[in-house]
């Protein structure tokens, strides 16, 4: 039983909160820094850097509306992201579903076109969804899983956005949103036998999919991206370029970085194709080396043990999964 304290209370976390815009704030360093033109002078001042990256100056505006977009959802009844968990899981799936029938982004369809050559990704907002919904049919539950109703109930709800995502041609979201489902169960109190279960099925079903894929050649730029993490050295001219020469980037950098804005940088050269997106972090450690690289995943790590904290004392059982769920997704993208 926990004794309602200053920890218990609610409250804004401003720990986390400095935790997350700490990391907010360096991205627009690191993106500028990834984007940064030859052309341009390694003289300029920094803010001169960030307004000539038109990615720079996007990430501004998404780090200037988080605070609004923070201070909405803070004022909106908590019981309400209870109430109309289902109708939010339904908004998103239909989201995500419309990506089918919009247009595509590097031969993935799972991204939107929406003004201004913006675009979205809705399998990001079905992460979300997929969080308080389950939250709320978990926490339900003192097992969750005790009985076949139960189980039909978490194929169903995981299932539709599942096959939905996969067919937008979005296979890492979809592993995304199965370590979510996996966490929050584990957090929610099945039963350990219920998981392990669970687990084995999943193998299961992953193992005859891969082996489908091998003797048929079923889906072969799926098939091509797990052939080369498994194998990456057979595939470094090819499908496992980006990541090879992201490891030579990272290498470069040494104990502390070869700097800012630096004519010739590995990654200024472009060797490591659109290192402004998933593969920032290959700048990052061209840039700042080991012990910037480390800076960066100790402060993930602190945001990922303060989530928990914060789980721990959060009394109400739909809050506290909602948080678990959110933390999986970040523990999941960081690593």
């Amino acid at each position: 039983m926990i004794v309602e304290n200053r920890r218990s209370r609610a409250h804004l976390d401003l720990v986390l909160i400095v935790m997350v815009f700490s990391l907010a704030l360096f991205s627009i360093l690191a993106v500028s820094v990834a984007t940064y033109s030859t052309s341009s002078s390694e003289d300029a001042s920094l803010l001169t850097h960030i307004v000539e990256s038109s990615y720079a100056m996007r990430q501004c505006l998404f780090v200037l509306i988080a605070p609004v977009i923070i201070t909405t959802l803070l004022n909106i009844p908590y019981d309400f992201y209870y109430r109309r968990a289902g109708f939010i899981y339904v908004a998103a799936t239909v989201l995500v579903l419309f990506t089918l029938v919009s247009n595509g982004a590097t031969g993935v369809k799972a991204w939107t076109d929406i003004i201004y050559g913006y675009t979205i990704q809705p399998s990001e907002f079905i992460k979300l969804a997929l969080i308080l919904f389950l939250a709320r049919l978990l926490s339900r539950y003192e097992h969750p899983l005790s009985n076949l109703r139960q189980l039909i109930e978490l194929g169903v709800t995981v299932g539709i956005p599942a096959i939905i995502v996969l067919a937008s041609g979005e296979m890492g979201s979809l592993m995304v949103v199965i370590f979510i489902v996996a966490v929050m169960l584990f957090f929610a109190n099945t039963k350990a036998s219920t998981l392990w279960l669970l687990l084995l099925a999943a193998v299961l079903m992953i193992a005859a999919l891969f082996g489908y894929m091998v003797a048929f050649n079923s889906d072969s730029y799926r098939l091509a991206r797990i052939m080369a993490f498994i194998d990456p050295s057979s595939y470094s001219s090819t499908d496992a370029y980006q990541q090879t020469q992201s490891k030579i980037a990272i290498g470069s950098g040494g104990l502390t970085g070869i700097g800012i804005f630096v004519n010739g940088a590995w990654s200024q050269l472009n060797y490591v194709p659109a290192d402004w997106t998933d593969f920032i972090f290959a700048t990052i450690g061209e840039a700042f080396g080991f012990v910037g690289c480390m800076a960066i995943i100790l402060v993930y790590l602190g945001i990922i043990l303060r989530m928990l904290y914060l789980a721990r004392y959060t009394r109400d059982r739909f809050g506290m999964l909602v948080i678990i769920g959110v933390m999986a997704m970040l523990l999941f993208h960081v690593f």
